[in-house]
């Protein structure tokens, strides 16, 4: 069982050391001996979890795509699909400030370098698509709003906030992000929901 606990432990460190690698300087920056240091492990442990750096490089995206589904999928707790739409936006910009792991499988999206096997852009951009419908479905959106804008106003919005967050974590803020509500949400909830809706979110919240 300890020998278990380390191999995870030095597969976990070696994740991270590339995440770290890649969210900073690019996937082109990586290297096995850079990572291996950086882990704090010898090459031969390296070797012993991942054949290649593509290898690793493919854990950290399945990593990373497992912590996006982690925080797409939270319950709702009864609030409306609008209201959840922006809480989960929220919860996901806060995470990309913390968590370099789920930071770097964005990054990993743009680098031309990789050929994405999970496209954490493209799970975004379905999730969105179909919390919007059932959003339409529910009567929340205002009459002649148009579904497919309203997912590329919110896909390409944190997509931006992410690209512009990596320099200057304010495009991260919370104030941030409500800021983008406030504009968004009169311009496609229907006129009931819209007076219940929090652009600050109210994930935690009772």
């Amino acid at each position: 069982m300890a020998r278990q606990q380390r191999a995870m432990r030095t597969r976990e460190a070696l994740i991270g050391a590339v995440a770290e690698i890649v969210a900073q300087e690019g996937l082109a920056a990586t290297s096995l001996t850079g990572i291996s240091k950086r882990a704090g492990v010898s090459n031969g442990a390296l070797h012993f979890h991942f054949v290649s750096k593509g290898a690793l490089v493919e854990a950290l995206e399945a990593a990373a795509l497992a912590r996006l589904r982690a925080v797409l999928e939270a319950p709702a707790d009864g609030r409306s699909r609008l209201q959840h739409l922006v809480d989960v936006t929220h919860a996901l910009t806060r995470e990309l400030t913390t968590d370099v792991v789920l930071r770097a499988g964005f990054v990993l999206c743009a680098d031309v370098a990789w050929e994405p096997g999970a496209d954490l852009r493209v799970h975004l951009r379905r999730w969105v698509e179909d919390l919007v419908r059932e959003a339409g479905a529910a009567a929340e959106l205002r009459p002649g709003a148009e579904p497919e804008g309203i997912v590329t106003a919110v896909v390409g919005a944190i997509a931006g906030f992410e690209v512009l967050g990596a320099r200057d974590a304010v495009w991260l803020a919370p104030r941030t992000v409500a800021r983008f509500w406030e504009l968004l949400l009169p311009a496609l909830a229907a006129p009931a929901p819209l007076g219940t809706l929090d652009p600050a979110g109210t994930r935690g919240r009772p």
